[in-house]
Formats: structure tokens, C-alpha cells, sequence
């Protein structure tokens, strides 16, 4: 359990898809771990055979028979985005709906206007379960802004939650944002891109400024052309979970810098981006 929480109200995103139950037993885990009341976001009119169905399931996965269910007619997308917006929810959990293309999976459209649009976390499961999988490893996307820092802290309760045998944090060092180091760097100044060691050193202070935790942590720098290094690291250690902090600034969100700019179409496990 993550005490205090920082998320008041869970919701997730139900349609009676062929993994309607399993979606939700991953949002009851995520409800749990957080203390949170769960919402259930319906996109379609209520009616006595959705309001049954809704019933059953959750009497079925032990979910408060009082759980809110808020209905909204419209486009999937808009109409969830829509409900995330009225009723101030926290975090919204779905599947992700991906298929699978050359060994990458692709975010289906709904999912991707998720992680692109909602103006609040998102947590995506690629496969639920309706007995979900603990999630022993996890990838934290390290960005040392004061936003990146609070988002490690918050990770760290979950992953003490679920067990984790492996934290690894990363950060991501593609061939664009070495050149934009050097341009940037004044030589006149006294001033030089980072060697590989103080890259090195800079992640591991990062790393330590979260506090002193158990969990067993393996600070990464991950280098590429392109940003999509990190998902093949993803892939490679198995991970259970992404963990990817952006910001949110005003009413609205604000898209992912380009080095993890592929989030927004591929995705290599669960992925929980937070704001």
C-alpha cells in the first residue's frame, strides 16, 4: 500500500471486450495499492443489461457494489478524456489494445490519445490478468526534473508493493541529444558535453536523491540513434513496467520529449506514465 496516496480517485476505462474482467481486476490491484476509490468510465448508454453486467463483475472481483460508474455516449477516445476532465480523476487505467508488428507492439488509438491527451496519469496493461502478475521488473525513464524526482519517489512505494526484484532506472542519451549537448556547450566559458563517466555520475545522484529504499535499483544510461534504444533495453531485461514522467503544465498535457517520443505508439510492457 502507497501512504498518503497521491491518487484520491482510480478510473478505469471498460468496454465488454473479451478482456473487460481482466482490465478491471488490474485496476482493482492498482486501486489497492493506492487506497483510491475506483471509478468504472462506460463509453455507451446505461441500460438494465449494462448495469447487470457491471453488477456481476463486480461482485464478482470483490469491488464495491456502490462503485461509480459514469456513462458517457460519444467517440471512445473523446468520451473517456471528456470524463477524466469533469470528474478530476487521478489516474485512469486500460488495456492498451496493441498489435504486435515486427516484434513491436503498437498502442491501439484509444490508448494512444490516452498517453498523448489525458490530463492525468495513465497506467496501460498490455496483457491482463484477472489474477494480475506481480511486477518484478520495472524501467524508470529518468528526466531530473523536480516532476522526474517526485515520479521516482512514487514509484518506489509500488514497487516495494509488488515485490520488485529489479528497479532499474534509465536514462536516455540518443546521438541527437549528444549533438545538442555540444552545440549548446560554450567553449569560451569553460564549458564541455558530459564525459560518459559524469553521465554516469549525474544518473546515480539522481538515483540517490529518491532516499534510501530496499529495492534492489541498477542505474542504466542507455545510448542509441534513436530513443527506441530503450525500448529494445525494455524488451531485453523482460520488464513488467514502464514508468515514464512527464509534465503536465496548466489544463493541458504536454507531449514527451522526442527521446521517448515512441511511447505514443510502441509499447514494450505495462507502461504507467506519470502526471
Amino acid at each position: 500500500m502507497v501512504n498518503p496516496s497521491p491518487y484520491k480517485i482510480i478510473a478505469v476505462a471498460t468496454t465488454f471486450s473479451p478482456r473487460f474482467k481482466q482490465v478491471l481486476a488490474e485496476a482493482k490491484r492498482i486501486r489497492e495499492r493506492f487506497l483510491a476509490d475506483l471509478h468504472l468510465i462506460y463509453v455507451g448508454e446505461r441500460n438494465e443489461e449494462t448495469a447487470k453486467k457491471f453488477s456481476d463483475a463486480l461482485t464478482e472481483l470483490h469491488l464495491p457494489a456502490d462503485s461509480m460508474i459514469h456513462y458517457q455516449p460519444g467517440d471512445p477516445a473523446e468520451a473517456i478524456l471528456r470524463t477524466l476532465t469533469r470528474e478530476k480523476i487521478d489516474m485512469i487505467v486500460a488495456g492498451a489494445l496493441e498489435k504486435e508488428v515486427v516484434l513491436h507492439p503498437f498502442l491501439g488509438n484509444v490508448a494512444r490519445r490516452l498517453v498523448r491527451e489525458a490530463p492525468c496519469s495513465v497506467v496501460l496493461f498490455t496483457r491482463p490478468a484477472v489474477k494480475p502478475k506481480p511486477l518484478r521488473r520495472i524501467v524508470f525513464v529518468a528526466d531530473y526534473s523536480r516532476q522526474g524526482l517526485q515520479a521516482l519517489k512514487r514509484t518506489l512505494p509500488l514497487a516495494a508493493a509488488e515485490s520488485c526484484e529489479r528497479l532499474y532506472v534509465i536514462r536516455i542519451i540518443t546521438t541527437f541529444d549528444q549533438a545538442r549537448a555540444s552545440i549548446r556547450a560554450d567553449p569560451e566559458k569553460g564549458e564541455k558535453p558530459q564525459t560518459k563517466d559524469e553521465e554516469e555520475e549525474a544518473l546515480e545522484k539522481f538515483v540517490l536523491s529518491a532516499g534510501e529504499t530496499e529495492i534492489p535499483m541498477e542505474a542504466r544510461c542507455i545510448r542509441g540513434n534513436t530513443g527506441l534504444a530503450a525500448s529494445d533495453f525494455v524488451q531485453s531485461v523482460k520488464a513488467d513496467l514502464l514508468v515514464v514522467p512527464l509534465e503536465k503544465k496548466g489544463e493541458g498535457s504536454q507531449p514527451p520529449p522526442s527521446n521517448i517520443a515512441w511511447v505514443t505508439d510502441v509499447i514494450p510492457c505495462n507502461l504507467w506514465v506519470i502526471r
